[in-house]
């Protein structure tokens, strides 16, 4: 752990916000944005331990973690337990806040692999692969999943909480959908808050929490010990800020000004080029666009030209002319 780092226990203390893994999104420029608007945790994306243990750069790069850049989590992913095993001792080497283990992503390339949701087809050899990597390393190990497979009577989840807790592990996420639900149909919150009752570890709620009043209520009504936000993120980063302001002040801020909408999409574009140069840090960023730029007169249009122009110089040209347009 680096000098001056927080406590596993500190992390949790203040029941964060907690930037989720997203692959191609999390990366550090990402991280940095959520984090300056008030993600107190981020977690990376997603690592291929197969990658990282044949040298893969954009494997290792994935586990690159500035100064400025904690605390944030290294999520590693894998179908063979030692491999797994052999990879947190590697990614302990770049000092995160934890090894979180993906046991949820349902992406058939990779569930049908063993990965991510494929570990849920044998909660056992979860378990036991979990407590190889408990046993690899020093630093705490986490797991995210899901309730379960598919449409079971009766979710795994629980039990399967109570069990990785014995054998180690620190924390755990729950994306309370199914592997087969991916991202469709409603979460069923009630599972995190049956599974934090089980043990004595954090549980994280993710699935669906869109806004702070979402956030309070997932808290509220499931007593864990924060929330993990995905996809809302991506489009309206301000959702951390909104969050904190809603469970340390009791405070609705309103919506992020036109300026600063504009702003940060500007900014954004800038920081994707100094790291990835063009054209592919501009086409990279306009996954978020069309969320900057939600509620703008003239949104359409101004994203249309945007998605149309792979410079830097030119995207900023486009924005600084729609600010002077709607400020006059």
């Amino acid at each position: 752990m680096q000098l001056g780092a927080p406590s596993f226990a500190a992390l949790f203390g203040s029941k964060p916000a907690i930037l989720a893994p997203m692959e191609d999104v999390t990366d550090a420029v990402f991280r940095r944005v959520c984090r300056s608007l008030g993600a107190e945790l981020c977690v990376t994306e997603f690592v291929n331990v197969e990658g990282l243990l044949r040298g893969c750069k954009k494997a290792r790069k994935k586990m690159q973690l500035a100064p400025d850049d904690r605390p944030t989590a290294i999520q590693i992913y894998g179908a063979d337990p030692e491999r797994l095993a052999e990879a947190a001792h590697v990614a302990e080497a770049a000092e995160p806040a934890f090894v979180d283990v993906n046991c949820g992503c349902w992406v058939p390339k990779i569930a049908r692999r063993g990965a991510g949701s494929g570990w849920l087809r044998d909660p056992e050899a979860m378990v036991a692969m979990a407590a190889m990597v408990v046993r690899s390393v020093s630093l705490p190990v986490t797991v995210k999943t899901r309730l379960g497979l598919g449409h079971e009577a009766e979710m795994p989840i629980v039990d399967l909480a109570r069990r990785l807790e014995d054998v180690g592990v620190r924390a755990l996420t729950i994306h309370c959908r199914t592997a087969q639900a991916r991202h469709e149909g409603p979460v069923d919150w009630s599972f995190a808050a049956r599974a934090q009752r089980a043990v004595s570890m954090p549980v994280i709620v993710n699935g669906d929490i869109r806004s702070a009043a979402d956030a309070a209520r997932a808290l509220d009504e499931t007593g864990c010990a924060g929330v993990m936000i995905g996809r809302r993120a991506i489009e309206h980063p301000w959702i951390f800020r909104e969050v904190r302001a809603r469970l340390d002040r009791g405070v609705e801020l309103p919506p992020p000004s036109v300026d600063e909408r504009l702003a940060l999409c500007k900014a954004h574009f800038a920081a994707n080029v100094a790291a990835r140069g063009e054209p592919f840090g501009v086409r990279c960023t306009r996954r978020h666009v069309t969320g900057y730029l939600h509620g703008l007169r003239g949104a359409s249009h101004l994203r249309q030209r945007l998605f149309l122009c792979d410079s830097l110089a030119g995207c900023s040209d486009i924005l600084d002319e729609a600010a002077a347009r709607l400020a006059a």
